[in-house]
């Protein structure tokens, strides 16, 4: 009886303190949440591409003649103007060369003359017939001869003054000079791998970035326009963010589109047109082109609404029942801190805006409107 008598009293506390703690757990109110009506609204979304600066004008500076580096006129990374001189090559060897082909020029000259002297002086004698016509044929072919050498020899002058110009080089266009592999005194050649140096014109410069298929069709639906080009020609301002993430000053414009798909890499280029009065670009610099997509009639859902699971975006919709459910979403873009969604929920539903993280799919809240929230997200 001893032993019996505690157990039942102690089956009894039990009992007894069974429905209490079921009545307090169901006395747990609904948490509160705020929540907003999701709405569709006209917007645009930022995509960025991996883009390389090049100079409009980006070349490589070379000899055309081969000879001693005699002068180097510039520093490396001086501002040019176009006709300016880089490079003096010794002359010497050229300005001979010139000179034998003005001595060559002018003995065929005088060959010349002595051949129309030679016709000069047979032609009456073959009218009179006091010498047959056959020496003055051979007068005539030796004068087309010397007519013939006296083109070469002009020729030859011609070419030799060209060689000599080329040993005094001048900036094609006006840029920034390069590096100078070689220095006064070097010999160089024509046939150097390396060049004298390079020269950018960087007043504008040109950032290329690639499109994937699906984005490059994406984007041809995106714009009105029968053609590219068309499609160009509406196409909004671009921006470029630079290394260090910031915006460069000045937006730029695409202007052209690659003729065909890298077949290695699947992608087209695309080339946009930044001015730069300021010289802050350079070519070989890196950035990101910054593309503006529109999107008609978009559902935007702020990003904090949100959870990620195994890959996966969800949102909590709200019922009439004040009861939420876990829907799965497919995101087609982000626009600062909102999600543009295309499947999963339509305008006109109602989300938690915060503290899912700890909802369950199907608990009850209790809702807390926050019209000026969503008034915000379809401002935006």
């Amino acid at each position: 009886m001893k032993i019996i008598l505690p157990l039942a009293m102690l089956l009894a506390a039990m009992a007894s303190c069974g429905p209490d703690q079921s009545a307090q757990q169901q006395a747990v109110p609904a948490p509160t949440l705020p929540v907003a009506t999701i709405n569709s609204a006209n917007t645009v979304t930022d995509q960025e591409y991996p883009a390389a600066l090049q100079g409009t004008v980006d070349i490589e500076i070379r000899p055309q003649v081969n000879g001693n580096l005699e002068k180097i006129f510039v520093d490396e990374g001086a501002l040019v103007t176009k006709g300016q001189p880089l490079f003096k090559i010794n002359e010497q060897p050229y300005r001979e060369q010139l000179n034998n082909a003005l001595a060559s020029y002018h003995a065929a000259q005088a060959s010349l003359i002595n051949t129309q002297l030679e016709i000069d002086k047979l032609t009456p004698l073959v009218a009179n017939k006091v010498v047959s016509d056959y020496q003055l044929k051979t007068a005539k072919a030796s004068h087309q001869v010397a007519q013939a050498n006296l083109e070469q020899a002009k020729a030859m002058v011609g070419s030799a003054k060209i060689n000599l110009g080329y040993t005094l080089i001048t900036a094609p266009v006006g840029g920034y000079i390069g590096r100078l592999p070689k220095k006064q005194g070097s010999l160089i050649a024509v046939t150097d791998a390396e060049a004298l140096t390079k020269l950018s014109d960087v007043h504008e410069v040109y950032a290329y970035f690639s499109l994937g298929e699906a984005d490059f069709i994406k984007f041809k639906e995106q714009y009105s326009g029968n053609t590219i080009d068309d499609k160009i020609k509406h196409l909004t301002p671009v921006s470029l963010v630079l290394a260090d993430n910031s915006d460069y000053p000045v937006t730029g414009k695409v202007d052209m589109v690659d003729g065909q798909f890298d077949k290695n890499t699947g992608a087209i280029t695309l080339r946009a047109k930044f001015a730069n009065a300021k010289g802050l670009l350079r070519s070989g610099n890196t950035g990101k082109i910054r593309l503006s997509l529109p999107h008609e009639n978009a559902i935007i859902v702020p990003q904090s609404a949100t959870i990620e699971m195994q890959d996966k975006v969800f949102v909590f919709t709200v019922s009439k029942d004040n009861k939420v459910t876990k829907m799965p979403i497919t995101v087609i873009g982000k626009r600062g801190t909102d999600y543009l969604i295309n499947d999963g929920v339509k305008s006109g539903d109602q989300i938690v805006l915060s503290g899912i993280d700890k909802l369950q799919d199907g608990q009850v809240i209790q809702p807390e409107k926050a019209g000026k929230v969503a008034q915000v997200i379809n401002k935006k």
